[in-house]
């Protein structure tokens, strides 16, 4: 049972849990599976909350060792962010805020005995950690989403994907390559991106920004080799925009040299392009898929209620269907609110606005039974940046604001803030300070691209 505090005396009830108490546990085992924008910015505040006090243990999982935020994954896979000035380790950050980080990957999960399976963790050929399992009262998955392939041939063998730090350096490594090889042989370097959602158009719009920036370190000039494709299946890219913002955003791509493809399919990828529907092939040595979501298939066989993309089913207060000790928030979570007519846009947005609502009330569930409220939605907007040049969006209907449509210096100012405010959550106002400071100073010290 949880220990008992001035502020929850009065609730006797804690002090008579039967024998086959609901916890497994003198203190009740929170397990975040996901170090993404929600897992992490609950682990960290649970950890502050519970954890600090001795009023519940939580642990955080994650295959990776380090947490970047995704929405930056773009410009480190381009080079023209510093990933290792932006990673948050996970075995420091724990420490910190008093949870648990353990490394590993869902591999399934008993809803009978309340246990998580994790897959073993590999290092090369060798197996750095074996494979276990974990005993939890609450779990929350907040694994996030990847691209989703649908299928498409030849997708999984030839294409990169953009959905983590690993494969953002992997594909960085693969330019780089053809960058040496451009400057060593005067090739082209042909890049198509499949996908005109936010990830798609701001990688595009970052790659050509690293190709003004590479000339400097080069005598050729590389921008004008850098031959840049957009292709999108819809009638127009950022098809969750307004068409205002859509249509400003395909001109600005085009004005800096992309070439952007709308109302065409893609049925397979090979090594050398992409072969469209109707038998045209677009050439390009790398390849990048950023369309469509799908959630972990760690979930498929969980017993869980998934939709169609295997994203978790979940009702107004993020427990998943039928389900009393699992949550499910962010990208791996499909909510549909009261009177809406589709579910929640899986953005960091939605996953911070969850996260925050369980953070705020699961304590007391937790230490008295007070039901979790429906979670409510928040929309402050959205906005997409295109690197350097420019920056388009549409601000919520909230406080002084009515909605409305923004671009220019403003808007990037306000994008460069979601960044700013998601520092702030995790760090707190001094550190997330002292972060700034030592990213302005690295800026006038560091290459403004990574070259090596």
């Amino acid at each position: 049972m949880l220990q008992r505090t001035k502020a929850d005396h009065g609730a006797a009830h804690l002090e008579e849990k039967p024998a086959e108490s609901r916890w497994h546990e003198s203190q009740p085992h929170i397990v975040v599976v996901g170090g993404g924008v929600a897992g992490l910015i609950m682990a960290t505040r649970l950890g502050d909350l519970l954890g600090r006090r001795g009023l519940a243990r939580v642990t955080l999982i994650d295959r990776s060792w380090i947490h970047v935020w995704k929405p930056m994954l773009h410009t480190f896979a381009a080079g023209t962010s510093n990933i290792y000035q932006q990673q948050v380790s996970y075995v420091a950050h724990a420490r910190a805020h008093h949870f648990e980080y353990i490394p590993g990957h869902l591999d399934a999960i008993d809803r009978t005995t309340r246990r998580v399976r994790l897959a073993a963790v590999r290092a090369g050929d060798d197996v750095a950690v074996p494979a276990r399992e974990l005993g939890y009262d609450v779990l929350v998955l907040a694994f996030g989403s990847r691209a989703n392939d649908f299928g498409t041939r030849g997708v999984l063998e030839h294409c990169h994907f953009i959905d983590s730090q690993d494969q953002a350096d992997a594909f960085n490594a693969r330019l780089r390559a053809q960058v040496a090889r451009s400057l060593a042989t005067g090739d082209d370097i042909d890049i198509a991106i499949v996908g005109g959602g936010a990830t798609g158009v701001e990688l595009a719009a970052e790659l050509s920004r690293m190709g003004e920036l590479a000339t400097g370190y080069g005598e050729a000039d590389i921008r004008q080799r850098l031959r840049l494709t957009l292709i999108e299946s819809a009638p127009r890219i950022l098809g969750a925009f307004p068409e205002k913002v859509s249509n400003l955003v395909e001109a600005q791509l085009r004005d800096i040299g992309v070439d952007v493809r709308t109302g065409v399919k893609v049925v397979a990828a090979d090594r050398g392009a992409y072969l469209l529907e109707g038998g045209q092939r677009v050439p390009a040595t790398l390849k990048v898929w950023a369309a469509g979501i799908r959630a972990s298939r760690s979930f498929d066989k969980s017993g869980l209620k998934l939709n169609n993309a295997g994203q978790i089913i979940v009702g107004s207060n993020l427990q998943a269907e039928d389900e009393q000790n699992i949550f499910a928030v962010g990208d791996c979570a499909s909510l549909t609110t009261a009177g809406a007519e589709r579910p929640l846009s899986p953005t960091a947005q939605v996953a911070n606005q969850q996260a925050l609502h369980l953070i705020r009330h699961l304590p007391a569930w937790l230490q008295k039974g007070t039901p979790i409220p429906a979670f409510r939605f928040h929309d402050f907007g959205a906005l997409v940046a295109l690197s350097e040049y420019n920056a388009f969006g549409t601000l919520g209907r909230f406080g002084f604001f009515k909605g409305g449509f923004i671009k220019g210096r403003f808007a990037q100012m306000s994008h460069a803030m979601l960044y700013r405010r998601h520092q702030l959550a995790l760090h707190g106002p001094f550190r997330a300070g002292l972060l700034w400071l030592a990213e302005r100073i690295n800026a006038l010290v560091q290459p403004t691209i990574r070259v090596s």
